[in-house]
């Protein structure tokens, strides 16, 4: 009854994860989760407000499936003036969040007998949408040793006549890790006289607690061509079920053909979110995005130290994001076994590495208070200690 196309895909584990914590909570079991991607802040009083002015001004019609005008506005500002980019109105859409953006901009070009890279660790939907498209993953594995980013030399050994695109994640989801400008241009300089298409989702931008951000789009003209840029403020400013993304490419083609598919699914996204966006593109949440970064450095901060006490275990100290990829290889090779147990055990959820493509770790989101934090991590190493007597 059901599609060869939709049997093939597998749930979200960290949804999954997740589901499974709350339910645990529910039941009335002491349940500390560390498992979702999103922050525990309130979403910013200034966006909240633009969305009640927008319900008390009667706005709550269909719109334009690409997004209203001055919506588009800001985002092509916010990326001229954070990112350097330079887009027009026909370069950007938005999109039911950054997954949806990337649902169509894969339906839109990956087709039967076409390769993706995928550089592991990544996030757990990459390959299940490729997938779907009837595309074939490539992955490129990294580790601890290379600080989870791929080489040139890497990139070039994974590229075939069938390789179609290449998914970049900056800063990652699992890992945190960043690349940094010189690295984007090495890797766009592998590319060059190629048609391979760059998705580089860049959720997490404004999480950077070591360097500067650079956007792939912008480190080179051939880049800028090829790449497109997939972002939105779920992560930034505490807007993850507002539902909004957005994409911008050179090629207002492609962007063209994403709107078509839009048009004939969902439509535009929500009114309401579209003026509550507004703000958090505009610059008038910075003050709300810089507080919650450096609660999240004091996490980070205390987190990495607490984990690399704890014998068996070790972490690398990410440069963004908010989670912290734990390497368990001394006590376990399967991080399911391992996550179940921890939960079934010590009441402690996160998220097996299995799920991004790389056993041996697990991941543990820090977008949580610090007493919930230092407690789990707690638990975490008694349950490490149990496992090694």
């Amino acid at each position: 009854m059901l599609t060869n196309r939709i049997n093939s895909l597998s749930e979200s584990i960290t949804i999954a994860i997740t589901t499974l914590a709350q339910e645990l909570k529910a039941e009335g079991k002491d349940i500390l989760s560390f498992s979702a991607g999103e922050p525990d802040f309130d979403t910013p009083q200034v966006i909240k407000n633009a969305a009640i002015e927008a319900v008390n001004s009667g706005f709550t019609k269909y719109t334009a499936v690409d997004g209203i005008p001055a919506l588009k506005e800001a985002i092509i500002n916010k990326l001229k003036r954070d990112n350097n980019l330079t887009y027009a109105p026909n370069q950007v859409i938005v999109n039911n969040g950054a997954k949806h953006s990337l649902f169509n901009l894969f339906s839109a070009t990956i087709q039967e007998g076409d390769e993706v890279i995928i550089p592991a660790p990544y996030w757990v939907t990459y390959p299940e949408l490729v997938k779907y498209c009837g595309g074939s993953v490539v992955e490129i594995q990294t580790n601890d040793d290379t600080s989870f980013k791929i080489t040139p030399q890497q990139l070039k050994n994974a590229i075939s006549s069938k390789t179609k695109m290449l998914v970049l994640t900056t800063p990652s989801n699992p890992t945190g890790a960043v690349y940094s400008k010189n690295e984007l241009i090495e890797l766009g300089k592998v590319l060059e006289g190629t048609d391979i298409i760059v998705a580089s989702d860049e959720m997490y931008e404004k999480l950077i607690y070591e360097g500067e951000f650079t956007s792939a789009a912008a480190v080179s003209d051939d880049m800028f061509k090829r790449t497109v840029t997939i972002n939105g403020l779920s992560k930034s400013v505490a807007m993850t079920g507002w539902r909004f993304g957005y994409m911008a490419a050179a090629d207002a083609a492609l962007i063209k053909a994403t709107k078509k598919l839009q048009s004939q699914s969902t439509s535009n996204i929500n009114s309401i979110t579209q003026l509550a966006a507004i703000p958090g593109l505009d610059g008038s949440a910075d003050a709300d995005i810089e507080m919650m970064r450096e609660a999240f450095i004091e996490r980070r901060n205390e987190a990495v130290e607490l984990f690399n006490n704890v014998d068996g275990l070790s972490v690398l100290k990410p440069d963004g994001a908010f989670y912290l990829f734990v390497n368990i290889k001394e006590v376990s090779n399967d991080s399911l076994e391992f996550a179940k147990e921890l939960l079934a055990k010590k009441g402690v959820a996160v998220v097996p590495g299995v799920g991004f493509g790389s056993e041996g770790y697990f991941r543990f989101s820090f977008a949580t208070d610090i007493e919930s934090i230092r407690t789990g991590i707690k638990r975490i190493d008694e349950f490490v200690q149990e496992m090694k007597a």
